[in-house]
């Protein structure tokens, strides 16, 4: 069924088309982080240590979240070029099978995480003050994979045919829900017990059902340009290669990335909590910024797909290039803000940690002038994904965590006298060689030639 009063985006102004797309992909992903920002803010209340155990789990949890991210990132891909195409068939039929495969891989992935909690966090270093936290937090956050995967397909799907802002509305109603549920289950109130560090996660896990349950039901309705159909949810083997080709290199990707994220940690626990806790705050200050970036990347990959599948290779390229250049310029000054406030910011997570906020302020401030940089990489990356090319994704990804950033950051740390300080000097180095990388490969235009013959 087709949505009533679609924008076609594979014509009129690129830049309108860019903002209509960009705009709410960047707000869902603002209220999304906002689930990490209010943890962040009600654990500060009960300490660094607090803190530090999330910190300290968050990138594992990355590590697995992204093997379903990368195969819903492939059902965008495919839903947008069969769009461009004006295939509403295989449009329904690629999202039906997306969820089917994506909700499969999630409930194993959730049994494995449930009962590797505590050899992981073993692994990646946490200390006696926060191991217990922290193995209850990711147990419990394990719980929720099903939940989460399934609003990131229907997410995924929705931007896919450009229907942006209906999972905003879907976002902003959980986020304000965890709003009352995290210092509920964090502290407890009347019958409700505080659960502690693990109530973050309990109240999470809630809200993530709540989305899924209601994405599903939007899709399964089909009334607004997907309908899937439970009778296709069944194993496809040429039509799951065609989704695991085109999303294994994106889960290698972000694998890669959390990875990358995970060794940065093990880096940071060496020097102690305090350390990791400045590092947490910092990383969620990261996070935050590369929101406007993934929005713009996302967007990107949209518009280049359904540009793609309409065989519109020159516009899909000039796409490429504004979102470049938004990226670029719109980044840059929000490094800017970040480096003029950032001891504000760091107060206001962890208000009674002073040695905390001092450190965690100059992480920030070293990363800040390259976040225009981190732009670049990311929204290059989106045009590849929108052209089917997401090895090179997966290429520059590499580039940026495992050949740049954490051998820079070992050697900054370990063998010069900045100590824990050349750990966060390798997130502008890495970002600033990677971005160059990244533009040159664009530049090239062998991505675009591989569609032409």
């Amino acid at each position: 069924m087709q949505a009533p009063k679609e924008k076609k985006y594979t014509e009129g102004k690129l830049i309108s088309a860019l903002v209509s797309l960009a705009f709410p992909i960047i707000l869902a992903n603002v209220l999304q982080t906002a689930y990490q920002l209010i943890d962040t803010f009600w654990l500060g209340r009960l300490g660094a240590n607090a803190v530090a155990a999330v910190s300290v789990s968050f990138p594992i949890l990355f590590l697995i979240l992204s093997v379903g991210a990368g195969l819903t990132l492939a059902g965008t891909v495919l839903v947008s070029q069969h769009k461009g195409a004006n295939n509403q068939k295989m449009v329904n039929s690629a999202s039906s099978q997306t969820v089917f495969v994506v909700f499969s891989i999630s409930v194993l992935l959730a049994i494995v995480g449930y009962f590797a909690a505590g050899p992981l966090m073993k692994v990646i270093g946490a200390g006696p003050e926060i191991y217990s936290d922290s193995v209850d937090y990711f147990k419990v956050s394990s719980l929720g994979f099903v939940f989460l995967f399934m609003f990131f397909v229907f997410q995924s799907l929705m931007r896919g045919i450009g229907n942006v802002k209906l999972p905003v509305y879907v976002v902003l109603v959980t986020v304000l829900l965890n709003l009352v549920l995290d210092p509920l289950f964090i502290y407890g109130f009347g019958p409700v017990p505080g659960f502690g560090v693990a109530g973050a996660a309990v109240a999470s896990v809630i809200t993530q059902g709540l989305s899924a349950i209601a994405g599903i039901y939007i899709m399964w309705r089909g009334k607004h340009g997907i309908q899937i159909h439970f009778s296709e949810m069944k194993w496809d083997p040429p039509w799951a290669k065609k989704l695991f080709q085109l999303g294994f290199p994106s889960s290698m990707e972000q694998s890669a990335r959390a990875l990358g994220m995970i060794m940065m940690v093990m880096l940071v626990t060496s020097f102690g909590s305090e350390t990791v806790a400045a590092y947490g705050v910092g990383a969620r200050m990261l996070s935050f910024v590369i929101v406007p970036a993934l929005g713009l990347a996302i967007a990107t990959t949209t518009l280049v797909g359904q540009n793609v599948g309409a065989r519109k290779l020159k516009r899909a390229e000039k796409t490429g290039l504004l979102s470049i250049k938004v990226a670029f310029f719109g980044l840059t000054g929000i490094g800017i803000l970040l480096f003029l406030f950032a001891e504000d910011l760091v107060r206001f997570f962890v208000p009674n940690e002073p040695n905390v906020i001092a450190d965690g302020a100059l992480f920030i401030k070293i990363m800040g002038p390259s976040f225009g940089f981190l732009g670049v990489q990311q929204v290059v990356n989106g045009t590849f994904n929108g052209a089917g090319f997401t090895k090179a994704s997966m290429f520059i990804s590499f580039l940026n965590l495992w050949i740049i950033r954490f051998p820079v950051g070992y050697y900054l740390a370990y063998h010069t006298s900045l100590g824990h300080e050349g750990i966060y000097w390798a997130f502008p180095i890495s970002n600033w060689v990677s971005a160059i990388v990244a533009f040159i490969y664009f530049k090239t235009g062998y991505w675009r030639k591989r569609l032409e013959s």
